[in-house]
């Protein structure tokens, strides 16, 4: 079950602490206690320990049962085998809080998980709340309060991140990190197991905490995928970015399929998907993911994507001009007042354009920067500003004059009707007087300009996915589904022939292609003349998944005694694989102007159906011009797949051809979507391949249904 957030404030902001385990033996115990009188923990710290009279310089208790007095936590450092004792000797003086530092349970093994079991069931009927075990613990920086195993820095920012990770040592990676780049945390949270507090426990929490406005999350598996589907929405909702770092990336899928589908979709693809459809920002570095947070954590409200730029360099002005096109950002021209007002300011040998080079005349005068950025974040034609400018290593003799540089930037930044975003040239860390200056001057400077751009560009798309969420949410209704049950009774994969798939998919208001099911050369014939020619012929058998592979289809038949050829060429070949499941031939009429596109639906492991639409046809695995949504869609989130796709123009008609019906192709997806969902509990994979329109018809040439049931229901 899941803990609420009201549980887990209880949980994080513990009045007073038990470290049972300590002992001055051991580093993660010294560590502990430190860190908890280092950090400003202003309640009291209990050291157990069952034969020592004094651990860590303070009084020690041979249990928690001498204590005496209330205790909110305990941070357990005892051996695996005594970790059942401690908790029903904590039952006793309601003790409800626990991380366990202890490993050696299910990670290690089925003999480890069943002591986990057996722990995680006590817990869970006493009332008890678990972190961990095999977890570090956590840092709740704007609280205070640090109960975490490894050491930690004497002063730690408080800010606006909270981190969640499914690692220990990794953990203090990214407090170093944060304090390098002067990015405040809120809390963060090393998981261990998740025997019961798990990573969607915390992210609920953080949604809700006031003082966290960014959840930053390392990821090795996502454990529950309807929970974090649901808390991704509640996030968007609220208007809390998610950033996610999320190992295993692989090329090869976990799993075998037989349609097209399944060779395109592979896990990790079907993840980066999901997260872009759920709004969450995926990054693939520790430094993307504290940068990209920072930038969302202290940078206001981006509007757009139109950008202006000051820099005092040429050649950063060149490197952001690149990167500004590869993130989607606009970098539109100055306005005429401005450029009037900019030539007044900057030497004559400065080119007034945007991105602006001020030039290194910034070294004779150390206001020609402020003075511009001024000028530029009145133009109306921004959405925000960047302005390139490093942070002061060195401390001078006299260090006023840069005080009061970085003191009028801040103003500049406080009075702008428009978010000004200060970046460094490189991703440098802050040093003590870097950090007195900007903190005086009360702005965020972003690391470097390659993480800073790649942070820009993932943040304007938070803002667009958040708008176009919420917008949805205003506009969408929910249809009723028709309930169709086709398949009763666990068993193994069934797949279905093309002709059954179509009259599977005609039953449920998918437009197909005519076609005649033919067992005869006589029959095959007289069908091609009841279609009229030129026709298309192709085995039907439930044992062949592509036909084309292995000259099961033959296309523009023009003739009766093509069509015989073809029969008997096709048929004599299946024969002789001993295929025992040939229904016969399908003749249907050819279908040739138009745009071929592939549908394909696949149950996957973690998410559920996932859907997949792209261009089809026989090109189809050579182009895998795909675009991924975990099911249900709306018709809107359908048109931005179509959109996605590196052939989208030819939807629109190119070079004199007619542009295809775009909203008959969405209404077919769409109703292709909901006959997944409606058997959802039985079907493994649907495609359509392809998937054939032009300007005004849509039709499904070809389908393969594919059911993990084999007892029909009629």
């Amino acid at each position: 079950m899941p803990l609420a957030p009201e549980r887990l404030r209880e949980f994080f902001c513990p009045d007073s602490i038990a470290l049972i385990g300590a002992t001055d033996r051991s580093r993660w115990s010294l560590n502990t206690f430190m860190n908890l009188k280092n950090s400003g923990f202003n309640g009291p710290v209990y050291c157990i320990h069952p034969y020592k009279d004094v651990v860590h310089g303070e009084k020690a208790f041979r249990s928690v049962l001498e204590i005496g007095k209330r205790v909110d936590l305990a941070f357990v450092m005892v051996p695996k085998d005594q970790i059942l004792k401690v908790l029903k000797e904590a039952c006793q003086v309601n003790i409800r809080n626990f991380v366990i530092l202890t490993s050696g349970f299910s990670e290690t093994g089925e003999k480890g998980g069943e002591l986990e079991k057996k722990i995680y069931e006590f817990a869970n009927k006493h009332d008890q709340v678990i972190l961990g075990p095999n977890g570090n613990g956590f840092i709740h920086v704007s609280k205070q309060i640090t109960p975490y195993g490894l050491p930690l820095p004497h002063s730690l920012l408080s800010g606006p991140v909270g981190i969640v990770l499914q690692s220990g040592a990794l953990a203090s990676s990214l407090v170093t990190l944060s304090e390098a780049r002067h990015v405040g945390l809120s809390l963060l949270v090393s998981m261990g197991n998740e025997t019961m507090m798990s990573t969607t426990d915390v992210i609920e929490y953080l949604i809700e905490d006031d003082a966290t406005r960014v959840i930053a999350l390392f990821l090795e598996s996502i454990r529950n995928p309807d929970e974090f589907r649901r808390l991704a929405h509640k996030a968007l909702s609220c208007g809390k970015p998610i950033i996610a770092l999320k190992i295993g990336r692989s090329e090869e899928s976990a799993r075998t399929a037989m349609a097209h589908t399944g060779s395109l979709v592979g896990d990790d693809t079907v993840n980066d998907s999901a997260f872009r459809q759920l709004g969450v920002i995926r990054v693939h570095s520790l430094e993307d993911l504290i940068t990209t947070a920072g930038i969302l954590g202290y940078i206001d409200h981006l509007p757009g994507k139109r950008m202006g730029v000051v820099t005092p360099s040429g050649g950063a002005c060149d490197i952001i001009s690149d990167r500004a096109k590869d993130e989607g950002i606009e970098l539109p021209a100055f306005s005429s007042e401005t450029v009037n007002k900019l030539e007044k300011i900057v030497p004559d040998f400065s080119t007034v354009h945007n991105p602006l080079d001020v030039t290194g005349y910034v070294v004779v005068d150390r206001t020609l920067m402020l003075r511009a950025l001024e000028v530029a974040s009145g133009d109306p034609g921004f959405d925000f500003i960047l302005c390139l400018l490093d942070v002061p290593r060195i401390k001078p003799d006299n260090p006023l004059p840069i005080y009061e540089q970085f003191r009028q930037a801040g103003e500049i930044s406080a009075k702008s009707k428009i978010p000004i975003a200060f970046v460094t040239n490189a991703c440098v860390d802050i040093v003590s007087f870097g950090k007195e200056v900007v903190n005086q001057a009360k702005v965020h400077f972003i690391g470097g300009i390659e993480h800073g751009m790649k942070g820009l560009g993932k943040a304007l798309w938070w803002y667009e996915k958040r708008k176009n969420y919420l917008e949805s949410q205003r506009a969408s209704v929910t249809l009723p589904f028709v309930n169709h049950s086709y398949f009763k009774e666990n068993s193994s994969l069934v797949t279905w022939s093309e002709n059954e798939a179509r009259h599977f998919l005609a039953e449920n208001d998918i437009p197909v292609v005519p076609g005649i099911l033919c067992s005869s050369i006589d029959k095959a014939v007289a069908a091609a003349r009841q279609i009229g020619f030129p026709v298309a012929m192709k085995i039907q058998s439930s044992n062949i998944a592509h036909k084309s592979d292995i000259g099961g289809v033959s296309l523009d038949l023009k003739s009766d005694s093509e069509v015989e050829a073809a029969y008997v060429t096709m048929v004599e070949k299946i024969m002789k694989k001993g295929d025992n499941r040939l229904e016969g031939v399908l003749i249907s009429p050819m279908r040739k102007k138009g745009i071929e596109l592939l549908v394909g639906i696949l149950k996957d492991p973690l998410w559920g159906p996932v859907l997949a639409v792209g261009f089809g046809g026989v090109f189809v695995e050579v182009l895998k011009d795909t675009s991924l949504r975990i099911l249900p869609v709306e018709r809107s989130e359908i048109r931005e797949m179509l959109r996605e796709l590196r052939g989208a123009d030819l939807l629109e008609g190119v070079r004199g051809q007619p542009p295809v019906n775009i909203e008959k192709i969405v209404d077919v997806i769409y109703q292709l979507t909901k006959i997944a969902t409606d058997n959802s509990e039985y079907l493994q994979e649907l495609e359509v391949n392809p998937l054939w329109a032009d300007n005004s018809n849509v039709e499904a040439l070809d389908a393969m249904v594919v059911w993990r049931q084999p007892a029909k229901i009629f």
